[in-house]
C-alpha cells in the first residue's frame, strides 16, 4: 500500500510527544545493525500510530504487519497450496520476503507470538539471510529490513533470550495534561483535514515529514563516516558495566546507536552526550533484573548512575 495524498495516516511530524519511541525508530533506520526496536506500553499509547506514521514517512508505505496467528509458511513462504491442488508448483512469498521489499516489518503484540516464530524473524533480521528449507523447497536469499515489535507489559513479557535480541527498547510514555489536550486537538483537526478536498495543514505536515525523511536518509549515508574513537568505545563499555548489562550485545548496540545519533545531528564524531542519550534505549532490557524475567523499566537509580559517570 503506497501512502500518498488522501491517506488516512497522521503525519509523523504531528504525533504528540513520544520522543523516545521516535528516536529509537530513527536510530534503527540509520544503523540497521542495531537489530530492531521493541516498544513497550499500555493500550492506547500510540505505539502502532507512531510505527505506521514512521514507515509511511521513510518508506512511502505502511509496514508489512505480521498477524498474531502467523504460521511458518506465512512467515517464511513455501508452496502455494491452491496451486499444488491443481498440480502446479508455485512458490508463495512469505512476509519476511515482502518486508525485504518494503523495508519494515511490524510485529504487534510480539510477546503473544510463538517463541519459535519470533526466533525465525529475529534471525532473518539480524543475519540478512532468509533460508527456506521445507517440503522439497530449498531457497536462500539476502534480505534487509527493519523490525519493530510492540507489546503491552500487562499481557506478559518476552523470554529474556528474545528480549536481548532486540537492539533497542523504548517505552511509550504517559502524556502530560497539556499534551493530552494537544492530542485531542490534533486528532480532531486530522479527522476534518483528511475528509476535506484540500488541507494546507495536512500538506504542511507531509512536507515536514518529507524534510525529516531526507534528513534520516542523509544520516544513514553519513553513518559509516562518523568517527567512533577509542575513548568513546571505552565509554560504551563503561556504561554497560555500570548497569551490569548481561552479555556483550549491550555495549555494541550502544556504540551503533551513539554513532547513529551523531550522524543524525551531523556531527563528525561520537561525543559523550551521544552515548548518554542512547544508553537507556540500548541497556534497559539487558540489566540483570530484565535478563532474568524481571521488570525492564529504566529506573531512577540507573539515571543517577549515568549522571555520575558523565558528570
Amino acid at each position: 500500500m503506497t501512502v500518498g495524498p488522501g491517506s488516512a495516516i497522521l503525519p509523523y511530524s504531528y504525533i504528540v510527544g513520544q520522543h523516545e519511541l521516535k528516536l529509537a525508530l530513527e536510530l534503527n533506520h540509520i544503523a540497521p545493525g542495531i537489530g530492531g526496536v521493541l516498544i513497550s506500553g499500555q493500550r492506547g499509547t500510540a505505539k502502532s500510530t507512531v510505527v505506521r506514521a514512521f514507515s509511511a514517512m521513510v518508506h512511502g508505505e505502511l509496514p508489512v504487519t505480521l498477524p498474531i496467528n502467523a504460521t511458518d509458511d506465512r512467515v517464511l513462504g513455501g508452496w502455494d497450496l491452491d496451486a499444488l491442488m491443481r498440480g502446479e508448483a508455485v512458490v508463495q512469498r512469505g512476509l519476511l520476503d515482502e518486508a525485504g521489499d518494503k523495508g519494515l516489518l511490524y510485529v504487534d503484540e510480539v510477546n503473544l507470538l510463538d517463541d519459535h516464530v519470533v526466533d525465525i524473524i529475529l534471525d532473518a533480521a539480524s543475519t540478512g539471510w532468509l533460508t527456506v528449507q521445507r517440503e522439497a523447497l530449498n531457497q536462500r536469499q539476502y534480505i534487509r529490513f527493519g523490525i519493530v515489535g510492540t507489546m503491552n507489559p500487562e499481557e506478559g513479557g518476552l523470554r529474556p533470550q528474545l528480549l536481548d535480541r532486540f537492539g533497542l527498547m523504548a517505552t511509550a510514555s504517559e502524556l502530560a495534561p497539556e499534551q493530552r489536550r494537544e492530542v485531542i486537538s490534533t486528532v480532531l483537526r486530522f479527522d476534518e483535514a483528511r475528509d476535506a478536498a484540500s488541507s494546507p495543514w495536512l500538506d504542511e505536515g507531509r512536507e515536514q515529514d518529507a524534510e525529516r525523511s531526507r534528513a534520516l536518509h542523509a544520516a544513514k549515508e553519513a553513518y559509516e563516516r562518523v568517527e567512533l574513537s577509542t575513548s568513546m568505545i571505552e565509554l560504551c563499555a563503561d556504561v554497560a558495566s555500570l548497569v551490569r548489562a548481561v552479555g556483550h550485545r549491550g555495549e555494541l548496540v550502544t556504540a551503533f546507536a551513539a554513532r547513529a545519533m551523531a550522524a543524525l545531528e551531523g556531527a563528525p564524531h561520537v561525543r559523550p552526550d551521544h552515548v548518554r542519550a542512547v544508553a537507556p534505549l540500548a541497556l534497559r532490557h539487558r540489566r540483570p533484573d530484565a535478563a532474568h524475567g524481571g521488570p525492564v523499566e529504566w529506573t531512577a537509580e540507573g539515571t543517577e548512575g549515568l549522571d555520575g559517570l558523565f558528570a
